[in-house]
């Protein structure tokens, strides 16, 4: 029996968040899809977009389906879902229920059990042994499969991380109380044996505990106001404002005020500003007083742009999505519910989505592509100051993202013109 996690043909509408991730790995409520999976306590294997296969591998511990293991009792789950305690039970309830059948979603299969000798759906599959372990043909063989009465939640578009995000706080702030055995500090705040709260710090646990992680500094006269969770050797900077349900990944920095978002790990804000209903990703830095919008003039939904496609997010509140690597410079201002690419630099006010790759300095009337060479040396100098060896495969990573971003530096109408 295993857990075959899967990327579908939807997950490209979640870029960039996914671009330099395999979906399963969304941080959202300070938990992963893949940190469910686990609890399976069955053999995972992970069927991932190409460019990630080596990372898939080195970083996460999955490897791909092969040939001897096609037709053994299979939980298929689908890479984009949300990685909720109620989308958890639906999984363990199929495991141990062990009869086929699938859920799907408005997008195609969310889970599926294939029971022991499933076939591809082939006339012959010995014929063709690329079918045995093909996606697409282990998806049509879940297809076959009786449907299962229920629904699972799955991640559509970027902005549905915050917006899950934001319900799911109190529930896995709960959970991980119970499970992971901290220390209560006082009155609704839990860390563990070698984390440490700065003095004259000013705690409001009404709406939510607060949970600092193995390592995690908080330095003085700080502002924390549940739920709000720190991952591991996190440092909150002094004077720093953490509100309404932020959950940092280990290894953050974080200063200034941050509202209701999610930092994934090695990113930094140390400088004021404010961050409020954003998604950040890995290895980002914010300039001193970068500041996003995340709330309309008209206090009015909130809708965003994506690949051209105009989508409502019946949000009131929603302020950015940025990919990993991304930079912005001091005093950068960032509108309502923008979308930044991987690997872009910003300058000045963001008042459009930026495609990955790009010098964005529109108010000074200087938009650029950047090379990929330069952010490889960017990446192996930001490495080093956190003590992280670049590897050739995060090199490449940086090539292949380049690569496949191009169509949206080349449909950005500005870009084209210089």
């Amino acid at each position: 029996m295993h857990v075959l996690c899967f990327e579908d043909a939807a997950t490209a509408k979640l870029a960039p968040i996914t671009t330099a991730r395999p979906a399963y790995a969304i941080g959202c409520a300070s938990f992963h899809l893949l940190d469910w999976l686990q609890r399976l306590d069955c053999p995972i294997l992970g069927s991932v977009r190409p460019h990630l296969h080596t990372l898939q591998k080195v970083d996460y511990g999955l490897t791909a389906l092969t040939s001897e293991r096609a037709g053994e009792p299979m939980l298929l789950v689908n890479a984009r879902m949300v990685p909720s305690q109620a989308n958890y039970a639906a999984l363990s309830e199929m495991l141990t229920h062990g009869q086929g059948g699938h859920i799907e979603d408005a997008s195609g299969i969310a889970a599926a059990y294939l029971p022991a000798g499933w076939k591809v759906p082939t006339p012959d599959p010995a014929t063709d042994p690329q079918a045995l372990t093909s996606i697409d043909h282990i998806i049509a063989a879940a297809c076959l499969q009786p449907a299962i009465e229920g629904s699972l939640d799955l991640f559509q578009w970027p902005h549905d991380v915050v917006s899950w995000h934001m319900r799911l706080m109190p529930e896995n702030m709960q959970r991980r109380i119970e499970e992971n055995g901290f220390k209560q500090l006082q009155d609704g705040v839990f860390v563990a044996e070698d984390a440490t709260l700065g003095e004259h710090a000013v705690i409001d646990t009404s709406e939510g505990p607060i949970l600092l992680d193995r390592n995690v500094k908080v330095g003085p006269f700080c502002y924390l106001s549940g739920p709000v969770y720190a991952g591991r050797n996190t440092r909150v900077i002094e004077h720093a404002a953490l509100k309404d349900g932020v959950a940092l990944g280990h290894t953050v920095k974080i200063g200034g005020e941050v509202e209701a978002s999610v930092i994934e790990p090695y990113s930094n804000k140390q400088h004021h500003g404010f961050l409020g209903h954003s998604y950040l990703g890995s290895w980002i830095n914010l300039g001193a007083g970068t500041c996003n919008s995340d709330l309309k003039n008209t206090y009015g939904k909130i809708n965003v742009e994506y690949n051209g496609q105009r989508v409502a997010t019946d949000m009131q509140f929603m302020g950015c999505v940025m990919g990993d690597y991304a930079k912005t410079a001091i005093n950068t201002g960032i509108f309502t519910g923008k979308v930044i690419g991987v690997a872009a630099m910003l300058y000045g006010f963001v008042t459009s989505n930026v495609p990955s790759f790009v010098n964005y300095a529109r108010l000074f009337g200087q938009m650029a592509e950047i090379p990929p060479e330069v952010m490889i040396n960017t990446q192996a100098r930001m490495f080093s100051r956190r003590k992280v060896e670049q590897r050739d495969c995060d090199a490449q990573l940086m090539r292949d993202m380049f690569r496949l971003t191009a169509p949206e530096r080349e449909q950005n109408e500005e870009l084209s013109m210089l």
